[in-house]
């Protein structure tokens, strides 16, 4: 399998760990307690052993978005952006067929973001989808494993072309992803075994060559 470019980023968001870090004097936001909650239950919906979301922590989080240059803040919010749609893609592509579980879980993701009066209104300058890109980085282990899946899965599609409709198509990477860990597996039983025996196995130097 390809290394994952599917995360959400390699520099998580400071949410959680010290609840009043980075907040900055004079950032603050009006959000009503109910939203804040029902934010806090529509996450936990989609991933149950999610950080718990309160008002102080998404304020903190709001001063240390601010706190950073127009440009930082905007990469910021634009990487994780990408990454909701790569998510939207893998719903939608009709060759993948998520279970139903998990198009829930999307759904709901997706239904949140697409609001644009939810905890922080969209329209507010700059920070009106940090609860968006929030929701989607606390949720994100709810989706990896299908994520990752979906990314390898479209390398194959795009390397191999394989024919037939999405079943068929899932079913070939499928077969063929197997066979490679099969060899793989082999690979290391036969080394393991020249090891043992006191030989040095010859994939050695054809890799070090």
């Amino acid at each position: 399998m390809r290394a994952s470019a599917l995360t959400p980023t390699y520099a998580p968001l400071p949410f959680g760990t010290h609840p009043a870090a980075g907040s900055v004097s004079g950032t603050s936001l009006t959000m009503s307690p109910e939203a804040v909650a029902h934010f806090d239950a529509l996450l936990h919906e989609i991933h149950p052993d999610a950080l718990r979301v309160d008002a102080p922590r998404l304020q903190a989080l709001a001063g240390w978005l601010a706190s950073m240059s127009l440009e930082d803040a905007r990469a910021v919010l634009d990487l994780r952006l990408r990454r909701i749609e790569q998510l939207r893609a893998m719903l939608d592509d009709p060759q993948w067929d998520p279970d139903d579980a998990m198009r829930a879980r999307l759904a709901k993701l997706l239904g949140y973001i697409d609001l644009d009066d939810d905890v922080i209104p969209d329209s507010t300058p700059l920070l009106g989808l940090l609860d968006d890109v929030l929701l989607f980085e606390l949720a994100w282990p709810a989706f990896e494993a299908e994520a990752e899946e979906y990314r390898d899965f479209c390398h194959y599609r795009l390397d191999e072309h394989p024919d037939g409709d999405g079943a068929r198509q899932r079913a070939a990477w499928l077969r063929d992803r197997l066979a490679e860990l099969a060899l793989l597996q082999h690979n290391a039983r036969v080394n393991d075994t020249h090891y043992a025996n006191g030989r040095i196995p010859d994939t050695v130097f054809r890799i070090s060559g």
